[in-house]
């Protein structure tokens, strides 16, 4: 397995420490989980791109609609989180 030298600003190394975690194992999952997210923009740029050259840019109406629900979508969860 190949090696690889991380930097740690000294807080996060004190605290890793303190609480024995265990860095490489750490440090392996957070990668993947930003491969992956970074992925699933790549995907999602795609769809975009696809479904805007199958059916068309929205209006500014359509887009104006589309941040309300949005909107209304990220207040509910926000409520409900609290």
């Amino acid at each position: 397995m190949p090696r690889l030298q991380v930097y740690l600003p000294e807080d996060l190394h004190d605290e890793l420490k303190r609480r024995g975690l265990p860095a490489s194992e750490l440090l392996q999952i957070a990668l993947r989980a930003e491969l992956e997210r970074q992925d699933a923009l790549d995907e999602t740029t795609t769809y975009l791109e696809e479904l805007a050259a199958e059916v068309g840019e929205p209006t500014a109406r359509q887009r104006t609609h589309a941040d309300a629900i949005v909107r209304r979508v990220r207040e509910r969860g926000l409520g409900q989180a609290g």
